[in-house]
């Protein structure tokens, strides 16, 4: 006995007709300038990575972002989703010594 097949052998759809997104990848306009911006799935990552907006490690396999700006691949850096979305709005990070106060 064969398999079910789940089309009609007539109605089957074409390879053709599907709408298949090859890419997640998008352009947003920052106020540095068009940044290419690739949303990355979990199972895709295969190893760690520091985000430069909370300076954490991105775990393997945890889906996260890809962007750089249009002209300068060598500026490409991976982001939690969050501390993507939360770029603009972030304000510049102080480095403080061990000891140093907090005012």
């Amino acid at each position: 006995m064969s398999p079910r097949r789940n089309y009609p052998k007539n109605k089957r759809p074409k390879s053709d007709e599907r709408d298949i997104s090859t890419s997640s990848q998008t352009i947003e306009e920052h106020h540095e300038g068009m940044y290419i911006v690739r949303k990355l799935t979990g199972s895709s990552s295969n190893k760690p990575y520091r985000c430069p907006g909370c300076d954490q490690v991105i775990p393997m396999a945890t889906p996260h972002t890809v962007a750089w700006l249009e002209d300068d691949e060598e500026s490409r850096r991976h982001w939690h989703n969050a501390c993507w979305a939360k770029k603009d709005k972030r304000r510049p990070n102080t480095e403080r010594t061990r000891n140093a106060p907090r005012y």
